[in-house]
């Protein structure tokens, strides 16, 4: 099945050599204006948050980062492209069937070539065999996993989504299309399979359909770190704020609240909210930590340069012995 090249540098807008720390920046500066809390158009901005989370997927992972620079111009020539693992996917194709995922979240670009595996199923593997009265052996169909990205939100609240599985015979070219309603469960975790039962291979002689599974992966968000249930996030001041306090609002998956800032705060010191975090699992909620950092002015006026001269001049304070 001929899929779309999907280029992740152009997605971020970023050169081919970008940093990983470029692409971070690059990724967030784009979450947070695409993110489909804060855009008009949710739906459009729900495909390229989800087109963003892919091509950070691929990028900041240096394993995927490098297949995906060996494939290059030769992409769509599938005898130059790097081989697929034995017995994986291989462009959605298992033992001979192809398989293809479609609201997943990922594309078919992604699902070709970083997504998708196969695994033997327990039972009998004995495709073909006889027993002793001549009756084949029953074997059950092996299993089948993919991968589905799922939003924090989804994670705290749950969700059903509906994907399609189109399972495709080479040999006669017929398809098979089925709807299937994946339940997202609260507090499901990063790695976690979704198992959808009797939707993988189908058995021989009789054995059972093996199950497909959906390995959960999570979108990253352009505010929140995920540790566990707990989320961790950068909180960046001015320097008089940190020096005077302040109370500044923050982003939470409940909304905004107000955070006050002591006086005389030093970077790196940790705000932890209580309960804004993820589901832990026992019925309560892990917390949100709010890291400070200390931005300076990067563009200063002449009157403001004059000002902080005056601060210096008049200031005691040595940073280097404390005092």
């Amino acid at each position: 099945m001929p899929v779309e090249f999907k280029d992740y540098y152009e997605v971020l807008g970023v050169h081919r050599n970008a940093s990983g720390d470029a692409i971070k920046k690059a990724f967030r500066k784009l979450a947070r204006q695409h993110h489909p809390d804060v855009a008009k158009d949710k739906k459009a901005a729900e495909e390229k948050f989800k087109e963003l989370n892919e091509a950070n997927e691929v990028l900041s992972d240096p394993e995927k980062r490098k297949k995906y620079d060996e494939l290059g111009a030769n992409w769509d020539h599938p005898e130059r492209q790097p081989t697929q693992p034995q017995n994986g996917f291989s462009g959605g194709s298992v033992n001979g069937s192809e398989y293809h995922f479609d609201g997943t979240g990922f594309s078919d670009f992604f699902e070709q070539f970083f997504a998708g595996r196969s695994r033997s199923s327990s039972g009998f593997d004995r495709s073909g065999a006889d027993g002793m009265d001549g009756v084949a052996f029953a074997q059950r169909g092996e299993d089948v996993e993919g991968d589905i990205l799922v939003t924090l939100d989804e994670v705290l609240h749950g969700a059903t989504r509906t994907i399609q599985l189109q399972r495709t015979d080479p040999r006669t070219g017929q398809s098979n299309t089925q709807t299937l309603r994946v339940k997202i469960p609260v507090g499901v975790r990063e790695a976690q399979m979704i198992r959808l039962t009797g939707n993988g291979r189908d058995g021989k002689g009789g054995g059972g359909s093996g199950n497909l599974y959906l390995r959960v992966t999570f979108a990253k968000h352009p505010e929140f770190r995920v540790r566990g249930a707990n989320l961790y996030q950068d909180l960046d001041v001015s320097p008089w704020e940190a020096v005077l306090g302040a109370i500044v609002r923050i982003p939470t998956l409940d909304g905004i609240v107000s955070l006050k800032i002591p006086p005389g705060t030093t970077a790196e010191r940790e705000f932890r909210l209580r309960g804004k975090g993820l589901p832990s699992g026992d019925g309560t909620r892990g917390d949100l930590h709010a890291v400070l950092h200390i931005q300076v002015p990067n563009h200063l006026t002449p009157e403001q340069k004059l000002l902080w001269e005056q601060l210096a001049a008049g200031s005691t304070y040595n940073p280097r012995n404390g005092s």
